[in-house]
């Protein structure tokens, strides 16, 4: 596999990550925690209640999501290789289906936590600060 943006990410996926905003030099969440293999990314977020503001969940590679069982609405960030949003969808309700062909991978957040990252910003996974 080529280099990409979530590169260090998956060599150490139980580290402390945060999901960036390049372009905006904002901080989307956080706290993000990887779905690299088929299981998490099966499990993705069913069965939990809810997901904080400042969490996020990647799922690598992925290009199509749903929210069939889910409990509450997210927003759905489809990523290229190379970090460029490729397509957002805001507060997706449960029983949706998402999806951009092409995509590398999918960050989902809780619904509204990802404004200001619109189609063509670039994101980072980068290490988590500690917070003081």
């Amino acid at each position: 596999m080529s280099a990409h943006f979530l590169r260090d990410c998956v060599r150490s996926p139980a580290a402390a990550w945060q999901l960036q905003n390049v372009t905006t030099a904002t901080i989307v969440a956080s706290r993000v925690a990887a779905a690299f293999d088929r299981d998490s990314r099966n499990q993705g977020l069913l069965g939990r209640d809810g997901l904080a503001a400042a969490e996020a969940l990647v799922l690598a590679p992925c290009s199509a999501v749903h929210t069939w069982f889910m409990r509450f609405p997210i927003d759905i960030l489809f990523v290229s290789r190379s970090g460029e949003v490729l397509k957002v969808r805001r507060a997706v309700r449960p029983w949706r289906l998402a999806v951009r062909l092409g995509a590398f991978a999918v960050i989902e957040t809780a619904a509204g936590a990802a404004a200001g990252t619109d189609c063509g910003h670039r994101l980072a996974v980068v290490p988590a600060r500690p917070v003081a």
